[in-house]
């Protein structure tokens, strides 16, 4: 019988599926990663969030590893090279909380332009400004999706029930244009966009895309919106177009000073580095902590997806040793 090791908690939807079509899994999340090196050489799967980095030095000891499930849809944490070079199938998710990134977007977007956190905090402190809460519409605003995968079209079939203009760009995908979205080029959309929501993964080629020199290209003052990795955007450039008026906001629910494991932030509150500070300090900012796609809804449908795809790649009902 097959084993998967389960490194972070998910929904035991996944497991017991797995377990249903013949495969054993064991329930490693209060395991150091440590003790989970000295058994992982016995298991044929893994199932993982964001625990920790699975680099090559921890995959060569998994020397039965056929797959690695991760419950989301970045892959950053993975050593996706080594998974290739040795034949260990990677899946993901994406499709499992696309719906609440898209929410959580939207949310955060209609928060920052009509000050809803500012005024909540204000009334509660027995402040009732109205003119200082004045806020701004969506409907008349054009706003540009950079990644057009299953965030950004979410996102978009959400801003469709707003009287917005949507253009789209993605670097590795033409032809999803649409009567709802147009695709164009970034600089076309740098050219056009009151709001700019990034929804790409984090690669070599996507850290720090949003610098000064980014945010000078774009022709007129924008809002940004970031849920999809916090290193996408440079926190220093950030800043400086807030101060400077060519960034209006930020919803930002991922930060550049995120950990591997997006905890232990403010571990060391006192050696946070002044861009980030100014960044909790400010009112044009709306932050969370990476919760987007982290809905009871969506924990059911990614470990779902995950068990469909794993099921369907095996055939487990036909394949079991």
């Amino acid at each position: 019988m097959k084993k998967v090791a389960i490194l972070d908690t998910v929904h035991q939807v996944l497991s017991q599926g797995l377990e249903q079509a013949g495969w054993e899994c064991f329930d490693l999340t209060e395991i150091s990663r440590e003790d989970i090196e000295i058994l992982i050489p016995e298991f044929n799967g893994i199932i993982v969030r964001s625990r920790f980095p699975l680099d090559s030095a921890f995959l060569g000891k998994a020397r039965k590893l056929e797959f690695i499930a991760r419950s989301g849809a970045g892959l950053e944490n993975i050593d996706v090279d080594f998974c290739e070079e040795n034949g260990i199938q990677l899946f993901n998710a994406p499709e499992g909380n696309r719906n609440a990134v898209a929410e959580h977007a939207l949310a955060m977007l209609l928060g920052l332009f009509n000050k809803i956190i500012k005024g909540n905090r204000e009334v509660r402190e027995g402040i009732w400004d109205r003119e200082g809460n004045r806020g701004i519409e969506l409907a008349g605003k054009t706003v540009g999706i950079i990644g057009y995968g299953n965030n950004g079209s979410a996102f978009a079939k959400l801003l469709g029930g707003f009287d917005t203009t949507l253009v789209a760009y993605d670097k590795y995908k033409t032809g999803f244009g649409n009567e709802r979205v147009l695709e164009c080029s970034l600089n076309e959309l740098l050219n056009v966009s009151d709001v700019i929501s990034l929804h790409i993964p984090q690669t070599e080629e996507t850290i720090e895309l949003v610098d000064d020199a980014f945010i000078d290209r774009a022709s007129h003052p924008f809002f940004l919106i970031n849920l999809s990795r916090g290193k996408i955007v440079s926190t220093e450039a950030l800043v400086k177009g807030l101060e400077n008026g060519k960034v209006l906001g930020a919803c930002l629910d991922v930060l550049e000073y995120e950990k591997a494991s997006f905890e232990n932030m403010f571990d060391h509150r006192e050696e946070l580095p002044p861009a980030f500070k100014a960044i909790l300090e400010s009112d044009k900012v709306i932050l969370s902590p990476h919760v987007g796609g982290w809905t009871e809804e969506s924990y059911y449908k990614l470990s779902k997806v995950l068990l469909d795809k794993i099921t369907l790649a095996y055939d487990l009902t036909h394949r079991m040793d």
